[in-house]
């Protein structure tokens, strides 16, 4: 199975979500796991890890891990050049099991080239940000390239966004 998560924040609060598919090319979720948690973390410049991990820990918590091949999140693995982590590295370093984690970003860092693949989806002339800690970044890429959906963002990511906005 394949697991992506998805967070938004409301003040110091925040839903999560969790949408398992049992391939890439799914076109909707077999399941949702939605975990809504008080007194989340301020933002905090650099250190956006910091917010973020508790709540895909909240969804990981209800999963059996034993059944996820990939977990894909909203976010960096890497963050520049240098190799910095980014959220999607302490999710992996947090995991009791070391699933791959591919992170998907719609922005890229300016001093983030080697650590990073981007792709284009549809007709898009804006491509998407790959990065990926427990396999290879190009194999994450392709994953996520070819996976439902015929815009920018695959349809299973984007009904994640749709459903941790929604009240």
């Amino acid at each position: 199975m394949i697991l992506a998560i998805d967070v938004h924040y409301k003040a110091n609060t925040a839903k999560a979500v969790g949408a398992l598919i049992q391939h890439w090319k799914d076109a909707a979720a077999r399941q949702h796991v939605i975990k809504y948690i008080d007194g989340v973390e301020e933002y905090e410049p650099g250190s956006f890890y910091k917010r973020e991990l508790p709540c895909i820990m909240e969804i990981l918590k209800n999963l059996d891990l034993n059944v996820l091949s990939y977990l894909v999140i909203d976010g960096f693995v890497v963050l520049d050049d240098t190799g910095k982590p980014g959220l999607g590295a302490y999710v992996y370093e947090n995991s009791p099991l070391k699933i791959p984690v591919i992170g998907v970003a719609k922005s890229n860092f300016h001093q983030n080239q080697q650590h990073v693949v981007p792709i284009l989806r549809g007709e898009s002339a804006n491509p998407l940000y790959v990065t990926a800690i427990g396999m290879d970044v190009q194999q994450a890429a392709d994953h996520i390239k070819n996976m439902h959906g015929d815009f920018r963002l695959p349809t299973v990511l984007k009904e994640l966004d749709r459903i941790t906005k929604e009240p």
